[in-house]
């Protein structure tokens, strides 16, 4: 069922039940982090590994002391400028914090959501929300209801509708070593942002050994296999081949989807899931896209897009 009722989704999920909720970035699958028979719920219902960690919803950043310990003063400083929103904090977790979230490590991942219907609904929670992406494991985020509707629907309790996602791609992760931010996952904040406030490492995991959500080499991908080139050369090498394209901001074809016609990088962060999905129900063999610009929002593209593509 989808709707907008927070008390009912409040109700559902202290029965430890799923809730699919809205954010700024896609769309999560939700249940009482403190429970671990509803969390195992989520791994279920995603056909998500257990060595994959969860990201765990708060409210207000002020309630982190409550599950994290020896909290740097950096992150205090990245949450006053950037939370809410899309950036997640890896910080040590304390006793109360189940093993299930962390998949077994001593970090959890914790961010405070940028939509208010979410925040409203924490807020009438007394326990914090796990919540990874509501969609299957390993195919693409979902960025509205429906979508959440269309491919895990009858494995949900209820799906608070929140609309259309504002930014379109997961929140950046960061940790803490030696007064510098660690980022562990590339996403809706970029790393020109953070690079105002500490010198940032990046640690982009790619392998079956996550640090932190996010991180494995086969992730966001559809169905169909996706190629990343020259979109021009790969058209002239697959002539006569039925190919779907994902494009920036030409028009190569007029198969062609474009992301943004003002080849606006926010733009298309908010449109690649939807446009991955609606080309992945197309006739079509395989789906062409081409890489983006290497700055701001669209390091997080060519993150999915890669992760998309991986093929063993």
């Amino acid at each position: 069922m989808i709707g907008n009722d927070i008390d009912y989704a409040a109700s559902l999920l202290q029965q430890g039940r799923l809730v699919a909720i809205p954010t700024e970035t896609v769309y999560g699958l939700a249940a009482n982090a403190l429970n671990e028979e509803a969390v195992l719920k989520i791994f279920k219902a995603k056909e998500r590994p257990l060595f994959d960690p969860l990201i765990m919803h708060l409210p207000s950043f002020s309630l982190v002391e409550k599950y994290c310990i020896s909290i740097p003063a950096l992150a205090y400083q990245l949450a006053e400028k950037f939370s809410p929103g899309p950036i997640t904090f890896l910080l040590d977790r304390k006793e109360i914090v189940p093993d299930l979230i962390t998949s077994g490590l001593q970090q959890v991942a914790v961010r405070i959501p940028d939509h208010q219907l979410t925040l409203d609904l924490l807020s009438n929670l007394d326990f914090p929300l796990a919540a990874p992406s509501a969609n299957p494991f390993g195919y693409i985020s979902p960025t509205t209801a429906q979508h959440v509707q269309q491919q895990l629907g009858e494995k949900i309790d209820y799906i608070l509708d929140g609309g259309n996602c504002r930014v379109g791609v997961e929140s950046t992760i960061v940790g803490f070593e030696n007064e510098k931010v660690i980022v562990y996952r590339l996403g809706g904040l970029s790393i020109e942002d953070l690079e105002a406030f500490a010198k940032i490492v990046l640690r982009i995991n790619s392998s079956s050994d996550p640090k932190a959500p996010g991180q494995l080499k086969t992730h966001y991908a559809p169905r169909k296999p996706l190629i990343i080139g020259n979109i021009e050369e790969l058209l002239s090498a697959n002539a006569g081949r039925k190919i779907a394209i994902m494009s920036f901001s030409k028009k190569y074809t007029t198969e062609t989807i474009v992301l943004s016609e003002t080849a606006d990088l926010s733009e298309a962060a908010k449109n690649l899931f939807s446009v991955m999905r609606e080309l992945d129900a197309q006739d079509c063999e395989f789906i062409l896209a081409e890489e983006f610009p290497d700055s701001f929002l669209g390091k997080a593209i060519n993150d999915r897009l890669r992760r998309a593509a991986t093929r063993d």
